[in-house]
């Protein structure tokens, strides 16, 4: 689960709102002074995603507008100055680690309340007359020392951290247009790196520091097929959203159903990727009532799927339409988007199945292989070609966001 969740939750008009509005850092205090989270309970959103069937939780450290959630020593625009008067990651990394989540910190590179950070094309000050006058003002240097200073903070003080999310560099592209964007030489990100795996051995860190990471994050779409780096298979994660925005935004009600959501985290997982799904909690600091709908949900699949998804992945295989496969050693597993009556047919099957069932209730799904030469006739369907196995599948589809149907194959290998 990916949680955002800063000042933006306040004004709950999506988390660039800052920069969309071109809010000065002057006017944007007036969050900064707001800002009183009381039903703040971090082992409520643990819980939650628990349910949900996630593993490990990343929550924005700090995002664009450069509020920190912990009391950084390097600042004053930190949490334990506000209303909240505490460093809210101390019980974050708690109910974490009392519910067996992994502990994730996402930390934004970019800082638009820095007086040191360099206006460019995202900057809120990006239409202020005379932005080559107030950037020889600015020194990227001091900045630099100050990423790098909180980032030890957040990897010396809170205990083992076992995924790190920078977002993110852009020093190409539509957003480096009128002035230079920002990337590995701005973050510096090797010295960064370095400094991070000293500090955190076994961390995984993404690929937004503008250099190869442990894995890639597409973002807000899922990839058509594996995520390959020359030539070669990558690890990945899609970021996802509940409603479009990463923040809490009030009027935003564009919200995915559960078995939207439910098929992204199957596509994904048949692709050899995985979800990281967004939620953004309120200013109040609860996941509001959409959102916690959507967690359970989700949650409800997983309970009787969760052995199609954990530790599974893609399969050797073309599935049939409207349909992905999973695999987990000798279990192949069928997700049917669609479902089809009264059969379907998996090519290259036959002989290779010795059992089969719908995985929510574990009733038997009977299994033919149709003679080829078959001609159909009337009521008899034909025969299908060589080595296709049949599954004969009940009329009525099961009550569940996606029916998965598990294969028991004869042997690990016989997909290889």
């Amino acid at each position: 689960m990916f949680v955002h969740w800063g000042l933006y939750a306040l004004p709950a008009r999506h988390e660039w709102v800052m920069s969309y509005e071109r809010t000065s850092v002057e006017d944007y205090n007036a969050y900064f002074e707001r800002f009183d989270p009381d039903l703040y309970d971090p082992r409520e959103w643990a819980r939650q995603a628990k349910a949900a069937g996630m593993e490990y939780m990343v929550l924005t450290t700090k995002h664009h507008e450069g509020f920190c959630l912990w009391d950084s020593a390097l600042t004053n625009f930190k949490a334990t100055n506000t209303a909240a008067d505490r460093d809210l990651l101390v019980p974050y990394v708690e109910a974490l680690r009392e519910a067996g989540l992994k502990v994730g910190f996402y930390h934004s590179l970019i800082d638009w309340h820095h007086p040191d950070f360099t206006i460019d094309d995202i900057h809120p000050l990006r239409d202020a007359p005379h932005v080559e006058a107030l950037n020889a003002e600015r020194d990227m240097n001091v900045y630099r020392e100050y990423l790098h200073g909180q980032v030890r903070e957040l990897l010396t003080n809170y205990g083992k951290i076992d995924y790190l999310f920078f977002d993110f560099s852009y020093r190409v592209g539509s957003i480096a247009d009128r002035y230079p964007g920002k990337g590995r030489d701005d973050w510096d990100s090797g010295k960064l790196l370095d400094m991070i795996h000293d500090l955190q051995p076994g961390i995984i860190v993404n690929d937004r520091l503008d250099m190869p990471g442990d894995f890639v994050t597409p973002e807000q779409y899922q990839p058509s097929g594996a995520m390959m780096n020359g030539g070669k298979e990558v690890p990945w994660e899609a970021c996802q959203t509940l409603n479009g925005s990463w923040g809490y935004d009030r009027d935003n009600l564009d919200y995915k159903s559960v078995d939207v959501l439910v098929r992204m985290l199957i596509d994904g997982v048949a692709k050899g990727g995985n979800l990281l799904l967004n939620v953004g909690p309120t200013a109040r600091g609860e996941i509001g009532p959409r959102a916690a709908a959507a967690l359970a949900g989700m949650g409800e699949w997983m309970r009787t799927h969760a052995r199609s998804i954990r530790g599974a992945g893609s399969a050797n295989l073309v599935p049939p339409p409207d349909c992905r496969y999973t695999q987990r050693g000798n279990r192949l597993y069928l997700h049917l988007f669609a479902w089809p009556f009264p059969v379907v047919y998996l090519p290259g099957l036959a002989d290779k199945v010795s059992y089969a069932q719908l995985l929510n209730d574990a009733s038997e799904v009977v299994m033919e292989k149709r003679d080829p030469s078959l001609q159909a006739q009337n009521t008899m369907p034909g025969g299908q070609p060589e080595g296709t196995l049949t599954l004969k599948l009940p009329v009525q589809r099961p009550n569940v966001a996606v029916p998965v149907i598990e294969l028991f194959l004869n042997t690990e290998s016989e997909l290889a």
